[in-house]
Formats: C-alpha cells, sequence, structure tokens
C-alpha cells in the first residue's frame, strides 16, 4: 500500500502506523511463537532468503508457476516480472499499481491506483479497463483484489491512494464484487479504510483487514454472494510506524497470514494470534509460491523475501 502524498499525508501515515519508506532495515528475522501451535506452521530453523532488493516500494506479489513472481513497484510505477535468480523484466509502466492477482482465465489483474480503476494487464504491456466507477462515481483508489469462490473479482478501495489533486467522489470506503459482465456490486461499507482480503477455502468466510481500526473483520458469505454477520475476528496493535493490518493470504487449514506491527501476524481459525514472523523490512503484502505452494513470497519496502513454511497455502483459482 503507497503512502497517499497529500497535505496531512504524512501525520495520517504516523498515525495509522504505516511502512514508512526510510531505508535501511532496522530488525532482524526472527519466529516468534505466541502457542506452541505456530511450529506446526513454520519449522522452527526456517530461513528467510532474500529474493531481490533495490525497489521503491513493493506490493501485489502473485506467482506464476512458470517460475517467477509479478511484483508492484508503487514508487517506480510499474509492475515487474522477478525471476528466482533476482533478474527482473519490467512488464508495463503504470501509476501507482498496488495489489494484483490472476483471475480465474489466467488474466493479470491489478489495482491501478492511478487511474482508481480494476484494469487488466494485457499479455503485450497494455490495459484495459474492467471498472472504474460504482453508480457513476468514480472508485477512490482500489487497493488489493482477489477471486472469489464463485469466480467473481472482490476488490478494497480505500482512499490510501486517492491520487494528489483529485476529488473522492463515493462518500464510503468499499468492499466491492465485480463479475465477468462488468457488473459492480457494494458488499459493505463497514470499514473505514479496507485493505487485504480473503476467502475460506471453504468459500463460507470472507476475511477483510481495516487498516486504519487496525482489525481484521470476518463475514458469513452467502451463496448469492452477499456478506452477513460482520464481526471482529483479530486485532493487530501497535506503535507509530510499527505497519498496520495489509496483505492477507490463507492456507489450506484456514490459519491467516497478515501483515502487521513488525512482520506477519499468524491467525488460527478461532482468531487467535498464534506467532509473528518478524521481518527486517515492514511487509505490505505476500503470496503463496513454489510447486507445493509452501513458500511464501514476501513484498517488504525495498525487497522481496521467500519464506519455506510447513504449510501449504491455499489458492482460490486452478494452478
Amino acid at each position: 500500500m503507497k503512502t497517499v502524498f497529500l497535505a496531512l499525508a504524512f501525520s495520517f501515515v504516523v498515525a495509522l502506523g504505516l511502512p514508512l519508506r526510510t531505508g535501511a532495515p532496522i530488525r532482524q528475522f526472527e519466529l516468534r511463537a505466541e502457542a506452541p501451535q505456530f511450529w506446526q506452521l513454520v519449522d522452527k530453523n526456517a530461513k528467510l532468503t532474500t529474493m531481490a532488493t533495490g525497489f521503491g516500494f513493493t506490493e501485489g506479489p502473485v506467482w506464476d508457476s512458470r517460475g517467477f513472481l509479478y511484483v508492484s513497484d508503487e514508487e517506480t510505477n510499474k509492475i515487474i516480472r522477478v525471476y528466482l535468480d533476482g533478474r527482473k523484466e519490467d512488464v508495463i509502466s503504470l501509476g501507482d499499481p498496488d495489489g494484483n492477482t490472476y483471475d480465474q482465465h489466467h488474466r493479470l489483474i491489478d489495482c491501478a491506483s492511478a487511474l482508481r480503476a480494476i484494469i487488466e494487464v494485457t499479455p503485450d504491456g497494455k490495459y484495459k479497463v474492467l471498472a472504474d466507477r460504482f453508480k457513476g462515481q468514480r472508485f477512490n483508489s482500489p487497493n488489493d483484489v482477489i477471486v472469489g469462490p464463485d469466480g467473481a473479482l472482490y476488490f478494497t478501495d480505500p482512499t490510501l491512494d486517492l491520487p494528489r489533486g483529485e476529488k473522492q467522489e463515493l462518500s464510503f470506503q468499499g468492499v466491492y464484487r465485480l463479475d465477468s459482465s462488468g457488473e459492480v456490486r457494494l458488499l459493505t461499507k463497514d470499514l473505514t479504510q479496507p485493505n487485504g482480503l480473503a476467502f475460506s477455502p471453504d468459500g463460507k468466510r470472507f476475511y477483510v483487514d481495516d487498516s486504519e481500526q487496525r482489525n481484521i473483520r470476518v463475514y458469513d458469505f452467502l451463496p448469492d454472494a452477499t456478506l452477513a454477520n460482520g464481526r471482529i475476528f483479530g486485532e493487530e496493535p501497535g506503535g507509530k510506524g510499527d505497519g498496520v493490518p495489509d496483505g492477507i493470504k490463507i492456507d489450506t487449514r484456514e490459519n491467516l497470514f497478515v501483515t502487521g506491527p513488525a512482520g506477519i501476524w499468524v491467525w488460527n481459525p478461532e482468531g487467535h494470534h498464534i506467532g509473528t514472523v518478524v521481518l527486517p523490512e515492514q511487509p505490505a503484502n505476500l503470496a503463496w509460491g513454489d510447486a507445493a505452494n509452501n513458500t511464501l513470497y514476501i513484498t517488504a519496502s525495498k525487497s522481496i523475501y521467500r519464506l519455506k513454511t510447513k504449510t501449504h497455502g491455499f489458492s482460490p483459482i486452478p494452478r
């Protein structure tokens, strides 16, 4: 998530504890267990490796089975293909790209903050706008996007990256569903700054975090693709500059891996914080990858890190 370059941006960021891009890492990698269950998911001797570094600010990782990762660099305004050996290839130049996903047709989908739109990035390095309005009003700044159990796209629309000098047209920050026909449906406007989101493996629960409130919410996902029974799943308190709930990924057993203060917070399905992966740089997002889907690829400020786990990630679409 890119910090907002508005007149009050700095004070807003500090107040929320969003990751500040201040250069050199100030922490050491650590696996910090809060409950023995944490060691069922991550080996005590697991090593963190750096896949690549030297970026402006990394976001939106998407693993491709051909052996590379798509990453948004919000400072250089590019989506980049990054290989396991650290090699980088520019895919598209785009104002402030953010969260990405593959859809059910294996098309690369991006939250294009500067365009205030959900777009498809085409193989020839261009893009196509899939949606940029709700009821005639422009989105704020779409932030993260995933595929739902019904094949539709689900995305969050906070004001965190509302382009400088542009007006907010919607009076709320929503969570939406975008279907294959282009219809946009508002699912909820309960959150103040909705950000990362994920579905449970059985498709019955929908998780979304709120960066301003520093919490994770869970909803029942109904057969008609609506939400019900919203409630607080967990909270990630922290101090200024510590980081807030942002990217979410889930494993096949419905354990949540959520960025937060100091690194990645790991939550069991009952809403208990069972451990933290402390990282050298503050992470914004993460993705499962590798052949067995048991490696976390983590976008953290200027770098991309890899961490092999004992658990396996849930992928909403065939790999």
